[in-house]
């Protein structure tokens, strides 16, 4: 999506953990990536799902390296995987028209199952979705047969749309910046100029989908056993967030623990602001109590 005006920018400075370039095979379809390895076997995998126009590296913000997902992760212990879904990044020439959402929720629970044989994963699996992507993760967790889900935790979305159908069908013009990002001040300085390298066309198939989510998502949320974490920005406006459609929301879920949140001085893009630290910890936190849940007789 196009992006505002510039912020001042400032050079991003090292990070404590590396994060490499990955690609994994999903049905024969290539998809890129960025990997954080922890020093130690890792206690989770935890698979990260960008938005809508995005790409992985949402989850590696480089204004201020405390707002990277992938290293925080990683210095706690966790493989954190971000990657590119099925219509970005090395997957976007061979799926040039991208991918409906359930096509994409089971390519990537192929290149999960490609990606562990090699390499430990732990308890097992723990999703994150912004956005588009918690639609992804939340289709992958209603499909998951395999054991080793441990959860879902997504931001920016909802179940009700607080905006008109015209809004939704204009996404990518000027007029959409202040939705898709808030007050400019909620980000650190440089994240727009940095983040010109994180944004791609949205794929026309994933595209159609979007005014459909209301619909689909009573059918995927019974299906969905492993508990599930909603965040809502505080300067969120592409969903309603107040407590009775947040709370019909949950109760539409299958899990056996479901939970929602509400983060303030933030704006839809929660990664890459000034309280992406602090929505992280809060992520690992619930990732923490799965574990513990998987643990428990």
């Amino acid at each position: 999506m196009p992006l505002p005006p510039s912020l001042v920018a400032v050079p991003p400075r090292g990070d404590l953990t590396p994060v490499r370039e990955i690609t994994l095979d999903g049905k024969g379809i290539t998809l890129s990536g960025l990997l954080a390895e922890p020093a130690a076997p890792p206690r989770a995998l935890l698979l990260a799902l960008h938005g809508g126009g995005m790409r992985a590296g949402y989850f590696h913000g480089r204004a201020d390296p405390a707002t990277s997902l992938l290293t925080l992760a990683a210095s706690c212990g966790y493989t954190a995987l971000a990657l590119d879904r099925p219509g970005y990044g090395r997957s976007a020439a061979q799926l040039p028209h991208g991918m409906s959402m359930l096509e994409q929720a089971d390519q990537l629970r192929e290149a999960v199952r490609a990606y562990g044989p090699a390499h430990p994963n732990g308890a097992g699996v723990f999703l994150v979705g912004h956005s588009l992507g918690g639609r992804v993760a939340l289709h992958m967790a209603s499909g998951w047969t395999d054991s080793g889900l441990l959860g879902v935790d997504v931001s920016g979305i909802g179940d009700r749309w607080a905006v008109a159908a015209r809004q939704l069908n204009g996404q990518q013009r000027r007029s959409s910046h202040r939705m898709h990002w808030g007050p400019l001040a909620l980000y650190p300085p440089g994240t727009f100029r940095l983040a010109e390298s994180l944004i791609a066309p949205l794929p026309e198939r994933e595209a159609r989908e979007i005014p459909d989510w209301p619909r689909v998502y009573p059918e995927v949320a019974r299906d969905v056993r492993v508990p599930v974490r909603f965040t809502f920005a505080e300067h969120e406006q592409w969903w309603r967030s107040d407590p009775h459609t947040v709370r019909a929301m949950l109760n539409r879920l299958g899990s056996p623990l479901s939970r929602s949140e509400r983060l303030a001085d933030a704006g839809h893009n929660i990664s890459l602001g000034r309280t992406a630290r602090s929505y992280h910890l809060r992520m690992l936190a619930f990732l923490e109590e799965c574990l513990t849940l998987t643990e428990t007789p």
